[in-house]
């Protein structure tokens, strides 16, 4: 097995030649959503991110565990110790079983990595499934002397434990940094014996609806926990890598670390990866600014923000468009040059397995191809880099089109080899799909006359007829765009 990957190591800040613990096999971990409401875009574009990780490592035939977790318990508002439960506070406004928010969100998560094609993980484990193993963890942290109990809570002791390891390798923060960032916000910290502790159980009160016998009290695992038991379950005390979004990095990764290291006596990951953030016309993505916008609103073009929707293959191409640790800014200048360039992309992609070989061999022609493909995979060696690699991918599209119109002539086993790699780079690795298989005409004229009819009922406020046909062909997974021209389809 030939491999010259390359990954930036957030842990040691810079890029290391991969090696795997114990090739062939990789473990891969990456933390999944907590499922307390709709999954956003900063989400998708790590998971987006992290399955590019995995096709690739399959398709240089490693054989990978990806496990990837769903959050349905411990993650309080305000990601620290003190505050109510995400998914309890929903169940609470909505009067339902916090087991009902978990299963609607969860179920959301999925048929949106569905759209945008994304491969199943191997393992997907909850954290409320792992409430055994993480009691076991906080024991064995008390056991070495790294963890303390205060009213049914258990604290990590981060002072005792910066005594023998350091507290803050990933993040590069400094305890004394966090302690004046922190001065003004010590609410609940009166438990604590020092202030840079933090819970990795939390004592629930009679009001809380989730909560687990334990041997301490009645309580909750603190969010932190789940990864550093889940983990290491099902990919060993030490595995390849472990992924997420850059604001995970601290306190949610340097905490796992901690865990890890407190139960174990070793230290998790070799490979650290985090993907950056979005902005929106070169502002941060956030609510409070009224500038973010859901996956399902940027598929309709259903916001104030957006001049028309896209499609999920759309979208995913902009993603790829962007270096996992860029920041990647949405415009709609920018998704219509992405719409353009994935029409142009998939047309020579569909031409390509229409072309004839020539009885003319060009070695010239052989050599110039294996030339291009042998970059694309040079570029995705390189941290993954996709926009390079995409680069690389228009080049052939060049020649495809070249060919198309006899300005080159190709033999039957170099079309062949680039039918394959073709293939491989944009199906295997990129998990790009034609959005409308062929030129469907008569398709093309039900779907416009299903069109009119919505918007005749539209017109005439008969909203009862114009929910039903966006139900029905929602129910189809048939995605509807209203943009300024009209009305477009895609499955």
């Amino acid at each position: 097995m030939k491999n010259n990957l390359h990954i930036y190591n957030t842990l040691t800040k810079k890029k290391e030649k991969f090696e795997p613990i114990n090739p062939p096999f990789v473990g891969l971990y990456v933390c999944g959503p907590t499922v307390y409401s709709d999954v956003h875009l900063g989400n998708m574009r790590t998971f987006n991110s992290f399955d590019i990780v995995y096709r690739y490592l399959i398709h240089l035939e490693y054989n990978v565990r990806y496990v990837r977790n769903i959050t349905d318990v411990g993650h309080l508002v305000g990601d620290g110790d003190d505050g109510d439960d995400k998914i309890e506070k929903k169940a609470k406004q909505e009067q339902i079983e916090p087991m009902q928010i978990v299963q609607k969100y969860t179920n959301d998560f999925r048929n949106i990595n569905r759209l945008f094609n994304l491969k199943n993980p191997d393992i997907e484990p909850t954290a409320t499934g792992h409430i055994v193993e993480q009691i076991e963890m906080v024991q064995k942290i008390i056991d070495n002397g790294l963890a303390y109990v205060k009213n049914g809570s258990v604290y990590f002791d981060v002072k005792k434990y910066m005594e023998t390891h350091d507290y803050g390798t990933l993040s590069g923060r400094k305890v004394e940094e966090l302690l004046e960032q922190t001065r003004e916000s010590l609410e609940g910290s009166d438990e604590k014996n020092y202030f840079a502790d933090f819970v990795i159980w939390k004592n629930a009160g009679a009001d809380k609806l989730m909560k687990w016998n334990n041997p301490w009290g009645q309580g909750v695992p603190g969010w932190h926990l789940e990864c550093s038991v889940m983990s290491t379950k099902y990919l060993g005390e030490r595995f390849d890598i472990h992924g997420g979004g850059m604001d995970l990095k601290f306190p949610h990764h340097e905490c796992e670390i901690a865990q890890n290291v407190g139960a174990t006596g070793v230290s998790p990951v070799n490979y650290w990866m985090h993907t950056n953030m979005l902005t929106v016309n070169g502002t941060k993505m956030s609510k409070s600014l009224n500038n973010s916008f859901l996956p399902h609103e940027l598929f309709s073009g259903n916001h104030e923000l957006l001049e028309q929707g896209y499609s999920p293959m759309v979208v995913k191409f902009f993603m790829l468009q962007s270096h996992y640790s860029s920041t990647l800014d949405f415009s709609n200048e920018a998704l219509k040059a992405a719409e353009k360039g994935y029409e142009r992309l998939m047309k020579a992609y569909e031409l390509l397995w229409k072309l004839e070989a020539s009885k003319e061999n060009s070695a010239d022609l052989k050599e110039q191809i294996e030339g291009v493909i042998s970059q694309a995979y040079a570029e995705m060696d390189d941290d993954f880099n996709t926009p390079k690699t995409i680069a690389q991918l228009f080049e052939l599209v060049t020649i495809i089109n070249k060919i198309n119109d006899g300005s080159l002539n190709i033999s039957s086993e170099t079309l062949s080899f680039l039918q394959i790699k073709m293939k491989a780079f944009i199906e295997d690795v990129l998990g790009l799909m034609l959005e409308k298989v062929g030129n469907n005409d008569a398709l093309d004229g039900v779907m416009q006359l299903i069109f009119d009819i919505r918007k005749n009922a539209r017109d005439s406020k008969d909203w009862t007829t114009s929910d039903l046909i966006r139900d029905k062909l929602k129910a189809l997974d048939i995605q509807v765009k209203d943009g300024k021209d009209g009305t477009t389809w895609s499955i």
